[in-house]
């Protein structure tokens, strides 16, 4: 699938997903006001009854249409206004009744207005199991009635989650579906991005397979006519041309297999005591032997300090080799490599300081992932296969160390490796 393609998908399903998740909040967000609304219509035809109830029972019903019976203060609040003196013990039994005629079965709190003393009279919560208690909600006062009371919900989630439970479930399920969404896209990038890394590796393996073996082919061919022997040096030529191909083939199938083996079971390691500064200097020197260590300069900056560590020899020695390898297959210079070794609180420091073109911020985390290698720069012109750092960053996290990446004044990277100074 072409990218074009693929993020005309993504923007497409983004855009559905988000159209559907935006229309559902909108139903839920109307059904709730509607609710809100049906809510406030109960109380008020309810109250409404209970001004009548009690007008019936002390014979002022003609007075009914003369007073608007129930004033809504705010959803959970209301003013009812009688017209006409009453108790307890009469509002009590009708307030009950027309409540769960109207099937509003939920906590409410009540007061009665005493006009003369001009203030409310000490409110009362009634929960659904029928207990009372002292409210204390603070019930709002008007003026310009003389015998009412006031009623109050304290909690109406009750009547909103009975009637709204169909929609928090489709929401619910909707929000499972948007998460599964994303996971979905996540894992196709991830898929996508892998299908790119592999596809490169597969075409620098061809790459670095078939030249060494077209050289080697090149080379047998040249050997195997009969009057190469009339020409020692020709064929001492074509001898180290098979030699120098051979082991170049031979290396890179063992990172091949070395990748395969690390894949298939843990690193098992062979710890032992090594002295931390000589044994850099070591492997530097055997690295200044080779192809790549013959063009590099290498400083030490040691400090005079030598500890010991606990560590694998052989694991130890290859991650080095791979650092200070790359620092000079990346460089557009003369290769210059500054080795330090400094003393942290609880750490020793090892820094390979380098000169060569650097690494892009961005890329930092990404370079000790299997087969990526920085698309910039002068990357793509430098053989391999992206599997270094990766066997890097293993060998580090086996040992339960730990790795960094900066830049340094010198223009190119640091990689900073943290020892602990205690053994495990």
């Amino acid at each position: 699938m072409k990218n074009k393609a693929l993020k005309y998908i993504i923007l497409l399903a983004t855009i559905s997903v988000t159209g559907v998740f935006l229309i559902q909040f909108a139903f839920v967000r109307y059904s709730y006001r509607l609710s809100e609304n049906q809510f406030t219509e109960s109380a008020s035809v309810a109250l409404k009854e209970v001004a009548w109830q009690i007008m019936l029972a002390t014979n002022t019903t003609g007075n009914f249409d003369s007073i608007t019976p129930v004033e809504v203060i705010n959803d959970n609040t209301y003013l009812v206004n009688v017209g006409v003196t009453f108790d307890d013990e009469l509002l009590k039994p009708i307030l009950d009744e027309q409540l769960k005629r109207h099937v509003l079965y939920y906590d409410y709190e009540y007061a009665i207005y005493d006009y003369t003393e001009e203030q409310m009279q000490e409110g009362k919560l009634v929960t659904t199991s029928g207990n009372e208690k002292t409210s204390s909600f603070d019930f709002p006062i008007n003026e310009s009635y003389t015998n009412y009371f006031a009623l109050h919900f304290p909690d109406r989630s009750a009547y909103f989650n009975s009637r709204l439970s169909i929609w928090y479930f489709l929401t619910g399920l909707l929000l499972i579906v948007v998460l599964f969404f994303g996971y979905t896209l996540s894992v196709i990038i991830r898929q996508r991005q892998l299908s790119e890394v592999q596809k490169n590796f597969i075409n620098n393996l061809t790459h670095e397979l078939k030249t060494p073996i077209s050289s080697i082919a090149l080379a047998a061919q040249v050997i195997n006519n009969k009057d190469i022997v009339n020409n020692p040096k020709r064929l001492f030529e074509y001898t180290r041309i098979i030699l120098d191909q051979n082991m170049r083939l031979s290396k890179n199938v063992e990172k091949v297999l070395n990748l395969a083996s690390l894949e298939k079971s843990r690193i098992h390691l062979n710890k032992e005591e090594i002295p931390l500064a000589e044994f850099i200097e070591d492997t530097a020197e055997l690295f200044k032997q080779s192809n790549n260590g013959q063009k590099s300069i290498i400083h030490f900056h040691f400090n005079g300090l030598n500890p010991m560590i606990l560590a694998d020899k052989f694991h130890l020695s290859n991650l080095m080799s791979n650092i200070l390898e790359n620092a000079v297959k990346y460089c557009d210079r003369e290769p210059e490599i500054n080795i330090s070794l400094t003393s942290g609180n609880t750490m020793w420091l090892v820094s390979f300081a380098d000169n060569g073109i650097g690494i892009p911020k961005e890329h930092r985390k990404k370079i000790f992932t299997k087969f990526y290698r920085v698309p910039t720069g002068n990357v793509h012109n430098v053989k391999g296969f992206g599997l270094g750092l990766d066997y890097v960053y293993k060998i580090v996290k086996t040992h339960k160390w730990k790795i960094k990446v900066e830049d340094n004044i010198l223009g190119g990277s640091t990689f900073t490796i943290s020892i602990p100074k205690t053994y495990e």
